[in-house]
């Protein structure tokens, strides 16, 4: 089911939480919110809208990594349900993309339902107090050409690094719904 973002709830204090990634590695949310904020984004191995900007994402979290914004994602999705999105194929699309940042597993689904996510991609621009700042898109490309886009994301990020505050006027993220458990 294709689902669209809800409008950003400015100053929306985020839950903090501690997941880890297919490796083993953890990774609490408020140790990792920086002098420059977090980008969040609930992704998910099998949908066609993730897949469609896997390189351009690993590309823009690099770009706001180097600049001192951190980014990490977390797949939220009911594996039992979806076996594509299972840990070892969460390492494979890691790898296949070249994902700069952690990717998380939420294995029962709390931090997902705790943050509202609705689809993937679902992004969480937080600033250095862990408030929510910008809940849009990636760019306005979408599952078309990159050619000439406009990184919407990397812009709110430093926006939000630079002022604490997000852009007033975000376009939501469109994408798959997030698979729940018993749904």
């Amino acid at each position: 089911m294709l689902l669209d973002t809800p409008t950003c709830d400015f100053g929306w204090k985020a839950p903090d939480f501690t997941l880890r990634d297919p490796y083993g590695t953890s990774f609490t949310m408020s140790d990792n919110l920086g002098e420059k904020g977090l980008m969040i984004a609930f992704i998910c191995n099998h949908c066609p809208y993730v897949q469609a900007i896997g390189d351009r994402l690993a590309q823009d979290a690099r770009t706001l990594m180097a600049e001192g914004i951190n980014v990490v994602a977390i797949m939220s999705n009911d594996y039992r349900y979806v076996p594509q999105d299972n840990p070892e194929n969460m390492k494979l699309f890691a790898k296949k993309f070249d994902f700069p940042f952690l990717y998380l597993i939420d294995q029962n689904q709390a931090v997902g339902k705790a943050y509202g996510a609705v689809c993937t991609p679902d992004f969480f621009g937080l600033n250095k107090e862990g408030a929510l700042q910008y809940r849009g898109r990636l760019d306005d490309a979408a599952r078309g050409t990159p050619k000439n886009r406009v990184p919407e994301l990397v812009n709110a990020a430093r926006m939000i690094a630079e002022t604490g505050k997000g852009p007033e006027g975000q376009t939501p993220s469109i994408g798959c719904s997030i698979k729940w458990s018993g749904s």
